[in-house]
């Protein structure tokens, strides 16, 4: 196969994998089942299957494709890692419950934001100034974009930010950490993706089982798929989708490098937010529409001329 080919394939499969991801998560978290409109609020258990899918993918790739080398990663890296990992899910999917899923996405595009901010402070990374200036772009768009105008209506908070709002930047924060920890994990043990998967997705499996067990929400999640049998169907799509997803970026990145992967899925984001506003009628205000624009340009100018190589001061 000639790498024209190839990457076709692997920027459809991104695509395709995250369009129907996204579909089906707004259509998990913000529809209603039953005759009483009941929602779905078991964020733990979300996130709990999409990591036992995970883990069985990366388990299956690794064994299909094995590492050349022994993986030599600390476990606390690991361990950290992956309960970062989980809160950034956890948060960003409990945050759909309070705002639509154009404002996750463009909000969780500010993912550079903490990755570069804590590799400054916790890293000491040295970026080129043009890399501040795009992910300034980023950071104005996204305020832009999550900006209240006002109170539509009397029963609206006056508070800058809503609980959603607040939910996507501790999501941002978490990003922010586990980048950090897996550039560590890089420099010191040259840790592989597939091992990288399988550790993260194994460790974040027992935290969740716990807190699923001590918070209960294990026997409430079980009721309510009892009551909606359906919904194992999109549980079980939307966390292949993410699986595969993730294979094709893994994918992308290791025959054609790390540019054209961001290029993708950037892209792919653009036309995820379109797709939200067609599927399911969220409405965006012109300045949103301004606004996301601005965060993709900025992500764009990031993905070509931002992606040199950093320094340690």
């Amino acid at each position: 196969m000639n790498n024209r080919a190839k990457f076709t394939i692997c920027a459809a499969g991104i695509f395709v994998c995250y369009f129907f991801y996204g579909i089906l998560q707004e259509k998990i978290t913000r529809g209603t089942y039953g005759t009483q409109g009941e929602k779905f609020t078991y964020s733990l258990s979300l996130v709990f299957v999409q990591c036992v899918v995970n883990y069985a993918f990366a388990r299956v790739v690794l064994k299909a494709f094995p590492e050349e080398s022994a993986d030599t990663t600390k476990s606390a890296y690991y361990v950290v890692s992956a309960i970062t990992y989980l809160l950034a899910m956890i948060f960003s999917n409990m945050a759909l419950q309070w705002v639509n899923y154009p404002t996750q996405v463009v909000a969780k595009s500010g993912k550079p934001i903490p990755v570069m901010i804590l590799g400054v402070l916790l890293g000491h990374k040295s970026y080129p100034l043009k890399k501040y200036l795009f992910v300034l772009l980023v950071v104005i768009g996204v305020a832009l974009f999550m900006f209240k105008d006002g109170k539509s209506n009397p029963s609206q908070s006056d508070s800058l930010l809503g609980l959603g709002e607040i939910m996507l930047i501790f999501s941002l924060m978490m990003d922010g950490v586990t980048g950090a920890v897996q550039e560590r994990m890089r420099s010191e043990s040259k840790t592989k993706s597939g091992h990288m998967m399988v550790n993260m997705n194994l460790w974040s499996m027992l935290f969740l089982s716990i807190a699923l067990i001590g918070t209960g929400q294990i026997f409430e999640f079980m009721s309510f798929v009892q009551r909606y049998p359906q919904i194992v169907v999109q549980l079980l799509l939307f966390s292949a989708f993410s699986a595969l997803g993730q294979f094709f970026i893994f994918w992308t990145v290791s025959d054609f490098g790390p540019l054209p992967c961001s290029i993708v899925t950037t892209t792919r984001k653009f036309f995820t937010v379109l797709a939200s506003v067609i599927f399911f009628g969220n409405p965006m205000l012109t300045r949103q529409w301004i606004a996301t624009i601005i965060v993709f340009i900025g992500l764009f100018l990031d993905s070509f001329y931002g992606k040199q190589p950093v320094k340690s001061k």
